[in-house]
């Protein structure tokens, strides 16, 4: 060894330290101590100054492998120098991470895709990650792309260091929540479930268990990683894995290796240490993705493996607890059977089953724990399975109630003690069925009445029996008993109940024993802490008393404290799951340890209060209560208010809206209002002006003669045309007269198709003349409105030229009286114009809706003219058809007739002859009617 690594340190030649190296490797395996302590310095210096040639890199790796790895040796070695071994790997691993740079020149080399230097260098930091794992942990997190460079290895086309690197990821993961959070950032979750996938899920090889373990290294306990597998849906992913045939024989150990750490994996993810958030959702999307119904799926099928389906209870039961919806779903689960079972009974049934394996019973009573946590609704409808009004008298079903009240009696321990434990999950902090379940009666034998479940439990205590057994009912007595006085009523209702306890907590008993009378003490303490003294024999003073002769306080307290001393109750506080080593430690439940934290104090104060304490604790309670009250009633007032106030709210909100849109209205008025009297003053100063301007100028009507004839003119046109107006009115009075008469006549109309014919065409004639009338009396008044508008015309160019005459002419002062008068009288006569225009225009319009009527009576008898002309032509039309007939008969009848003078029969006179033809003919038209 000491001549090889003189070769490697001093030969010039390649090939010869190639060979040194290779032959160091050959020996490392059997003289790993004396190549270790001799050649690892020459092997690390090969790995700086070699890296050009892969041969003697690779050569190197194993001989370093060889020196730190414990397996070959492990192999070799007896038990009792294993711990020798260890500590030289230990040690070695230790010489070479001193330096930290030897282990970032093997994560360069790792990075080398030559399958010679890739796969030796994945085994060393493997190795050195076995030996001494926090400290290359913390050198490959500080070195630049350290993790990152690892990851590649998961891409690796060559499965054997895909594979490695599986393994190397593993060791690396392990306990580092910071590299772990960078493996998974680093796609890692994606990369393994296809790694998982492509080997055929639980199906798969001992890579899909290395993947598998990797995983659970990822997410136990790192909740960052936990919440980015969940948002990632990789959940979803995970529900091909538990796809299981209805075949389930013959599973190969590898098979029922990869099942298990799969439901570990699901186990990890809805943990009940995990954050409460975290859990909820990840149980959530379970559901959703159809992972906990295939779950179901393998829990009710046949032939799957008993651990198998030990532990898809256990992942069940997390998966459900807590969470309404999935707990729903769960009690809808039915078992294959025939009828169909609920899940829950078959499981039950396994649970009081005495031959059934003792995991898979405290399997059961877990999954039926997290059935019943945080769920009132599933609580309900199990105790309800016990309540006489529920309890199917045919006795053809067996329910929830009726196991665990044949378990709780029963002749095995065991079965006693988890139907306890069962029964008071259902009844954890529930009120309202702790009062229900005092109505359970039982029949106990033939003859006898029957007993309440609760007597029925102090019965069994009183009979000695087993520890086990006792502890459980004690157990659920106290959950029972816990915070509802009504039940403690119950309880002290009982002579023999107090005695019993006082007598079990006096006595001094060994040691297994002593949690028995730890437990009756919690009893006896719950009685008194939740007594309403409602019996006189056992109020709490009384109570008290009698601890205080019979036992005695300090006695009370140490026999109290048993419990919380005992071994078997400080590993069932660690977690909810029940996990026992055996039948016998299965004494204490998770969450009656809760309990006996939270009344442990509370009792010790209350037996120590003397009965003054205790009125005045009653004064403060009652006190409480009515403050409860109050405040309850303030509460309802502040709710009524505060609805009051939103109500109101909105209704300033509303005011307050359409006081901005009246505001902004008015302001809109205001600016018009504002413009109107801009434009009223405006027209004043006109006006103004106006008026002046007409005063200046008034004297060019004095000259103006051409005005006063105009005037007199105007007034003969107005004379005739009121004439013509009345003529015109005359004519229309006429007309309507005519139409009148028409009417009359239509109404007088006969039935006959003659007499209609001749009304309709004297009809027809005097709607002809009254369309006339109407078109010449439209002309006439056409003429009228344009002469009237004319006139205006005219009148208008008197009124500017007597505005725009010379007002040269005005100059004279002799006549200025006479045209004042002039045209006082000229502006009287306009204004009795005016008025008379407007008469004529109103006489206008009565004229147009008197044509406007007399219009639609012309419209109505020119409706009616059309109707009856379409009459007269069918008539003609049916006229033709008969004269067409008799065209046919009568050559019909002159061909016959020929016939018979052909054949020599003698031809009858005319007048047979016609009335032959009416025969014919009137046969003939039957025949048409009947065609």
């Amino acid at each position: 060894i000491q001549k090889l690594c003189d070769r490697v340190a001093s030969s010039t030649l390649l090939d010869d330290r190639r060979d040194a190296v290779r032959a160091l490797k050959s020996l490392s395996k059997k003289y790993r101590l004396e190549v270790g302590i001799q050649a690892m310095e020459h092997l690390i210096h090969v790995l700086q100054t070699d890296r050009s040639d892969s041969e003697i890199i690779g050569y190197a790796l194993d001989t370093l492998y060889n020196v730190i790895s414990n397996d070959l040796e492990e192999e070799e070695q007896e038990e009792n120098s294993a711990k020798q071994v260890d500590d030289l790997g230990s040690q070695f691993t230790e010489i070479f991470i001193k330096q930290q740079e030897n282990v970032t020149l093997l994560l360069t080399l790792v990075e080398e895709f030559d399958f010679h230097v890739r796969w030796p260098g994945v085994k060393l930091l493997t190795s050195l990650l076995k030996q001494q794992g926090p400290q290359v942990q913390q050198i490959i997190l500080v070195s630049p792309m350290g993790v990152s460079r690892l990851m590649d290895l998961l891409a690796d086309s060559r499965e054997v260091i895909r594979n490695d690197g599986v393994l190397l990821l593993q060791q690396l993961t392990k306990s580092n929540a910071a590299i772990q959070k960078i493996v998974a950032f680093e796609n890692a979750f994606e990369r393994l479930l296809d790694i998982v996938t492509e080997e055929g899920n639980s199906d798969g090889g001992i890579v899909v268990e290395d993947c598998l373990l990797l995983l659970q290294n990822l997410l136990k306990n790192n909740n960052s990683n936990q919440n980015f597998f969940k948002e990632g849906s990789y959940i979803q992913r995970m529900k091909p894995w538990f796809e299981v045939g209805d075949d389930n024989c013959g599973w190969s150990a590898q098979k029922v290796t990869n099942l298990h750490l799969m439901l570990q994996l699901v186990r990890v993810l809805v943990s009940p240490t995990n954050p409460p958030g975290a859990t909820s959702s990840c149980q959530k999307a379970m559901f959703h993705c159809g992972l906990l119904q295939q779950l179901c799926t393998i829990l009710m099928a046949t032939g799957v493996p008993a651990d198998i389906l030990t532990e898809t209870i256990n992942t069940v039961s997390e998966v459900i607890r807590g969470c309404q919806t999935n707990q729903d779903y769960f009690a809808s689960v039915n078992a294959p059977s025939n009828p169909p079972r609920p899940a829950i009974v078959v499981l039950l049934m396994s649970m009081v089953n005495e031959r059934q394996p003792f995991v898979l019973r405290c399997a059961v009573l877990y999954c039926f724990q997290c059935f019943l946590y945080k769920n009132q609704k599933g609580q309900g409808e199990i105790v309800s399975t016990l309540l006489p009004s529920t309890i199917d008298a045919s006795g053809n079903s067996v329910s929830a109630g009726q196991l665990l009240c044949g378990g709780l009696f029963s002749t095995d321990s065991l079965s006693n003690w988890c139907a306890a434990v069962a029964l008071a999950h259902a009844l954890q902090e529930n009120a309202t069925l702790k009062e229900q379940l005092l109505r359970v009666q039982l029949a106990t034998s033939i003859g006898n009445p029957p007993v309440s479940l609760l007597q029925q439990c102090t019965n069994i205590l009183s009979q000695g029996s087993k520890v086990q057994t006792r502890v459980g009912l004690l157990m659920l007595l106290c959950t029972w008993l816990s915070n509802c006085s009504i039940a403690v009523t119950h309880f002290l209702h009982n002579p023999a109940n107090v005695p019993f306890l006082t007598g079990q907590i006096a006595e001094n008993l060994g040691e297994e024993e002593q949690l028995v009378q730890g437990l009756c003490a919690l009893l006896l303490g719950i009685s008194i802490y939740y007594n309403d003294n409602s019996l006189e024999n056992y109020r709490k003073e009384k109570l008290k008393q009698l601890i205080e002769k019979r036992i005695g306080r300090e006695n009370f307290i140490e026999k109290l404290g048993f419990i919380s001393k005992h071994e078997l109750y400080s590993r069932a506080a660690q977690k909810p799951q029940p996990s026992f080593s055996s039948p016998d430690h299965m004494m204490f439940d998770h969450e009656f340890t809760k309990l006996v934290k939270e009344l442990e104090g509370v009792i010790s104060k209350a037996i120590y209060k003397s009965s003054e304490e205790d009125k005045k604790e009653e004064e403060v309670k009652k006190t409480l209560e009515q403050h409860d009250n109050i405040v309850t009633h303030y509460k309802k007032v502040i709710r009524e208010q505060d609805q009051e106030l939103e109500e109101l709210k909105q209704r300033i909100h509303t005011l307050t809206s359409q006081n901005e849109q009246l505001q902004a209205t008015v302001t809109q008025q205001v600016s018009q209002i504002q413009q109107h009297k801009d434009q009223y003053n405006l027209l004043k100063v006109q006006l103004g002006k106006d008026t002046q301007h007409h005063n200046s100028h008034s004297d060019t009507f004095q000259m103006n003669g051409i005005q006063t004839e105009e005037v007199s003119k105007l007034k003969e046109e107005l004379e005739e045309w009121k004439n013509k107006h009345e003529v015109l009115q005359g004519q229309l009075r006429e007309k309507d007269s005519v139409i009148e008469k028409l009417n009359s006549s239509q109404l007088e109309m006969g039935t006959t198709e003659q007499s209609s014919q001749t009304s309709k065409s004297g009809g027809l004639e005097h709607n002809s003349e009254l369309q006339k009338e109407l078109e010449m009396l439209r002309s006439q008044i056409q003429l009228q409105s344009a002469e009237i508008s004319k006139l205006q015309m005219e009148n208008q160019k008197l009124q500017v030229m007597n505005a725009t005459a010379d007002p040269v002419l005005g100059d004279s002062g002799a006549t200025a009286a006479t045209s004042s008068e002039l045209e006082a009288r000229l502006e009287q006569e306009i204004k009795e114009l005016k008025s008379e225009v407007k008469a004529l225009s109103e006489e206008k319009e009565s004229l147009r809706q008197h044509l406007d009527s007399s219009s639609s009576t012309v419209a109505i008898l020119q409706d009616e003219k059309s109707k009856l002309q379409r009459e007269v032509a069918e008539s003609k039309k049916e006229q033709d058809d008969l004269l067409v007939l008799l065209a046919d008969q009568d050559q019909k009848i002159s061909a016959l007739k020929i016939k018979l003078k052909d054949l020599g029969v003698p031809v009858e006179d005319e007048d047979d002859i016609e009335s032959g033809d009416q025969g014919d003919e009137d046969e003939d038209g039957d025949e048409e009617e009947q065609d």
